[in-house]
C-alpha cells in the first residue's frame, strides 16, 4: 500500500467513526428539541453556541487547524439547529415567486432542509410568517444596480410583529438557457424579467437578440422549457436550467455591471439580542419635522463609533410629506452590548419613535 492510499485509508476508518459519532450526536440534539418543546425556548441560542465555539476550538493542539475546526464545528451546529427545527415543526420558510426564482435560491442557501413554500406576492410571506404559518421568511431587500426593494421595507415598517434575523448577499448570474438541442445560433427572442433583460442589454445587441419582458427569470425558464421551441431562449440562473431541464447556451451574460441581491428573513418578533461584534443592527426610526433634528441622530451615531452602512428614507404612512428612515449600523470590534444598549437609550430621547427592526450576522455567498 503506497502513501496516498494509507492515507486514504485511514480517512475511511475515521470517516466510519465520525457517522457513528454524528448520529449519536443528533440523538443528544434530538433530546435537546424535546426539552425546548416543553420548555418552549428559540431553537437558536447565541451565547450557548459562542460557548460552544470558543471551547471547543481552544481543544484543537494546532493553532494553524483551529479556525478550519471552528468552521467545521459551526456547520455542525447549523446542522443540529435544523434538525431541531424539523422534529419541531419550525422548519417552514416563505418566499416569493416559483420555484428557482432567485428568492428560492435563497433560501435553499440559508435553510438547505426547509419546507419551502411559495407565496405570489411578499406581503402573502410577511403574513404566513406573522401568523405562525412558517417559521422564516426570505426576502429581497436590495440589489446592488437597482437599489432598495422598497416595498419590502414598507412592509416590515407596518409590521412591528416581525423582525429580521439574518441578511445574506446573493451574486445574480444570469446565463441564456435554451432547450436540449438547441444553439445560440437558434435563438431568436429571449425572455425574462426586465431587470435581467436590461443588465444583458449588451450580450442580446451583439447577437442582434430580440427581448421579451416577462414576470420573472424562473417563471421564463419554465416557459421556455414548456414550448420546446428551440428559436426561444430564458436568462435565468444555472440552478434553474438544472431544475427545469434547460441547457446554458451563455454563461454569464449579465454583463452590465456586477449584480448582487441582499436578502434578509423575516421571523415573528422577539426580544433583541445584545448585539455582538461584526453584527448588524438595523433599527427604524422618526424624527420631529424640524430642522436639525435627524443631523443631531446621525451626528450621535457616528461619535459612539458606530459605523452606518446605509441609511433610507421612505414616505410615512398617514402624515404626507413626512419621513421614517431606516439604518444599518456595524457593531465595531471594540463596542460591547452595554455601548449598544446606551446608543438605543439615547437615540429614543432624539427620535420620535425608535424600534429595533433585527441583530443579524450578514453572510456572503459566491
Amino acid at each position: 500500500m503506497d502513501q496516498l492510499q494509507k492515507a486514504r485509508a485511514d480517512i475511511d476508518a475515521i470517516d466510519a467513526q465520525m457517522a457513528a459519532l454524528f448520529e449519536q450526536r443528533m440523538r443528544a440534539v434530538g433530546e435537546v428539541a424535546q426539552y425546548k418543546a416543553a420548555t418552549g425556548k428559540p431553537v437558536f441560542d447565541a451565547a450557548r453556541e459562542r460557548a460552544v465555539l470558543e471551547q471547543n476550538t481552544a481543544r484543537i493542539a494546532d493553532e494553524a487547524l483551529r479556525p478550519y475546526y471552528r468552521r467545521f464545528l459551526q456547520q455542525a451546529m447549523d446542522v443540529s439547529s435544523a434538525w431541531q427545527r424539523r422534529l419541531l415543526g419550525r422548519d417552514g420558510a416563505a418566499y416569493q415567486g416559483v420555484e428557482g426564482a432567485w428568492s428560492h435560491i435563497a433560501l435553499r442557501r440559508l435553510f438547505p432542509f426547509a419546507r419551502a413554500k411559495a407565496f405570489s406576492t411578499w406581503a402573502e410571506v410577511c403574513d404566513a410568517v406573522a401568523g405562525g404559518e412558517l417559521q422564516f421568511g426570505v426576502l429581497p431587500f436590495e440589489n446592488s444596480n437597482a437599489g432598495d426593494v422598497s416595498a419590502v421595507l414598507d412592509l416590515l415598517y407596518g409590521a412591528p410583529e416581525l423582525s429580521v434575523t439574518a441578511m445574506a448577499d446573493l451574486p445574480v448570474r444570469q446565463d441564456l438557457l435554451g432547450v436540449p438541442g438547441a444553439a445560440l445560433t437558434d435563438i431568436k427572442t429571449v425572455l425574462s424579467h426586465q431587470q435581467a433583460l436590461a443588465q444583458s442589454r449588451l450580450f442580446l445587441q451583439r447577437y442582434g437578440l430580440a427581448a421579451r419582458e416577462w414576470g420573472n427569470t424562473a417563471d421564463a425558464a419554465r416557459h421556455v422549457a414548456e414550448t420546446g421551441d428551440k428559436t426561444l431562449a430564458a436568462i435565468a440562473s444555472a440552478e434553474t436550467a438544472e431544475l427545469y431541464g434547460l441547457t446554458i447556451l451563455a454563461a454569464g451574460v449579465n454583463e452590465d455591471g456586477d449584480n448582487t441581491t441582499r436578502f434578509i428573513v423575516v421571523e415573528k418578533a422577539a426580544p433583541a439580542p445584545a448585539p455582538r461584534a461584526g453584527q448588524r443592527l438595523g433599527l427604524l426610526f422618526t424624527v420631529d419635522h424640524k430642522p436639525g433634528r435627524l443631523a443631531r441622530a446621525i451626528e450621535y451615531i457616528g461619535g459612539q463609533g458606530f459605523n452606518m452602512e446605509c441609511i433610507k428614507s421612505r414616505p410615512l404612512p398617514h402624515v404626507p410629506f413626512e419621513y421614517y428612515f431606516y439604518v444599518q449600523l456595524v457593531c465595531q470590534q471594540d463596542l460591547d452590548a452595554a455601548a449598544c444598549q446606551g446608543l438605543l437609550q439615547r437615540m429614543e430621547t432624539l427620535c420620535r419613535t425608535v424600534r429595533v427592526l433585527g441583530v443579524f450576522d450578514l453572510k456572503a455567498y459566491d
